[in-house]
């Protein structure tokens, strides 16, 4: 059994979606006549992840076993390092690995959480993840209508996002807090939420939004401080008894130690940024080292979040919810079995792999073939 093509492609959901708007796809073919499917990081279309993959991954590829995905892996990244270790590189590698995981189940004949060891749970809760034209740009009513209308959906939480502009910080420090406190009142005092700062304070600003976050009872605060200044995060997660969290722009297992390292009690990497499955299970077993909270970040809609589900399925220690992003149905067009929530619950599917299958006339008509 060989890998014997490797295709990238874009797919634009709605003919007026901008280039950086499309997801970003990958699909393995092996000589079985068998195909996975993976998903690499959004950024700007992932149109710099498909062009690894097709200019330095795929011929690397072919003829491999697909079933020597961890190997594979590994002598891709260290092959490629200097194009990384993260952004880009991280999230191809990220869809290499989801697609050779499918591959693999649909091969066996096992959904993915069997071959992680099992599922503790099949019926995963969700959190809402309110953003996209984020909370800094709303008004305290529109923030509200916003949370109402995805309290429809049956969440276990609610997690509003600012979606900042991260070259002015500090911006609007008592409009935070009282759209923190609008929510907290409309969803009453028990209701867990969180607060995702996206990079948006100062030090200073991020433990004065935090103390009053503790005091309107949110469950964790996200990304304070710039990600890249590590060790502030770690002293804005130390001065606070509120969870701080961070680790969505997390890529390799050593920068996530280095994370934990600086004080931060629950990191967020995500699937199609950091290794695909293999790559968030060796974070898993380095949360559960180290004696912290793993919540992956997830915010695509499909492929990516079924590979999370998978996952959050087989962890031992899962202590929040799943992420949940986008509720809009308009990407479910070409899968024939998109996830969907019953009653507050996404139920993953017991057939092979994913779980997931292409509708091939409708992803025609919005494939995209990356160059």
């Amino acid at each position: 059994m060989k890998i014997e093509r490797v295709e990238t492609f874009q797919v634009q959901w709605d003919p007026n979606d901008e280039p950086a708007r499309r997801s970003a796809f990958v699909r393995i073919h092996s000589s079985e006549g068998i195909s996975g499917i993976g998903e690499a990081s959004p950024m700007q279309g992932g149109a710099a992840s498909l062009g690894i993959i097709n200019r330095d991954m795929a011929p690397a590829l072919i003829g491999a076993d697909p079933l020597d995905h961890a190997v594979l892996q590994d002598r891709l990244l260290h092959r490629l390092v200097k194009l990384g270790p993260e952004g880009a590189l991280t999230g191809a590698l990220a869809a290499i690995d989801i697609a050779l995981w499918d591959l693999k189940g649909k091969l066996l004949g096992q959904p993915i959480y069997k071959l992680l060891g099992g599922a503790w749970r099949t019926a995963l809760p969700f959190y809402a993840s309110i953003g996209r034209n984020g909370a800094r740009e709303r008004n305290v009513d529109e923030v509200c209508r916003v949370v109402e209308q995805r309290l429809k959906d049956k969440p276990a939480a609610i997690k509003i996002r600012f979606d900042n502009d991260r070259t002015l910080p500090d911006l609007d420090i008592k409009g935070d807090i009282a759209k923190a406190g609008a929510v907290r009142r409309l969803v009453g005092d028990d209701f867990p939420l969180a607060f995702d700062a996206n990079n948006g304070y100062s030090v200073g600003a991020a433990i004065r939004v935090g103390r009053a976050l503790e005091e309107l009872g949110y469950w964790w605060f996200e990304e304070p401080v710039q990600h890249y200044h590590v060790s502030k995060m770690g002293e804005v997660a130390r001065a606070l008894d509120i969870t701080v969290s961070a680790g969505e722009q997390t890529y390799t297992t050593a920068a996530l130690v280095d994370l934990i390292n600086a004080g931060v009690r629950m990191v967020q990497p995500d699937i199609v940024k950091m290794g695909g499955i293999t790559g968030l299970m060796r974070c898993a077993a380095v949360c559960e080292a180290h004696g912290v909270e793993l919540v992956p970040h997830q915010t695509q809609p499909t492929v990516g979040h079924m590979a999370n589900l998978h996952i959050c399925a087989a962890q031992a220690h899962a202590t929040k919810p799943c992420e949940w992003d986008d509720p809009s149905s308009r990407r479910h067009v070409v899968f024939d079995n998109p996830p969907k929530p019953t009653d507050g619950l996404f139920h993953l599917p017991n057939t092979p792999g994913l779980g997931l299958a292409f509708i091939e006339q409708e992803l025609k008509r919005r494939q995209i073939a990356a160059s």
